[in-house]
């Protein structure tokens, strides 16, 4: 069993930044894509972004290319999204997640494994 803790999230003002982590514990995610989903309140859950194994491909919705990055650091079984100028659009509940395979994809089913999600709030 893989445990995911995302950690990082908070209440911001627009044009702000926040950096979300998500720590595995239990198995290595190492050999695994990993991706970030939100929800916002009302809304079905989306795709934020992914990452490959290796780091090596992601993965952004178009929403939130440019200003959101994501890493990871596969020594400390960790996966990282950085975000930056945030707007109140951006306001959810974000999870982190591992996918079944080592390639990163855009849908939910890919992903096994989910954290019980940290919430962002982004006011005006």
């Amino acid at each position: 069993q893989v445990q995911l803790v995302e950690s990082g999230g908070g209440s911001v003002q627009a044009g702000d930044s926040l950096t979300l982590s998500c720590a595995a514990s239990g198995q290595t995610v190492s050999r695994y894509a990993m991706a970030w989903f939100r929800q916002a309140a009302g809304k079905e859950r989306a795709f934020v972004a992914a990452i490959s194994w290796s780091g090596g491909r992601t993965y952004y919705a178009d929403s939130v290319k440019g200003r959101f990055t994501v890493s990871r650091d596969n020594a400390k079984n960790t996966v990282y999204l950085q975000m930056t100028s945030l707007q109140p659009e951006d306001t959810a509940v974000y999870y982190c997640a591992r996918g079944k395979t080592s390639s990163a994809s855009y849908t939910e089913y890919e992903y096994d494994y989910w954290g019980q999600g940290t919430q962002v709030t982004v006011s005006s």
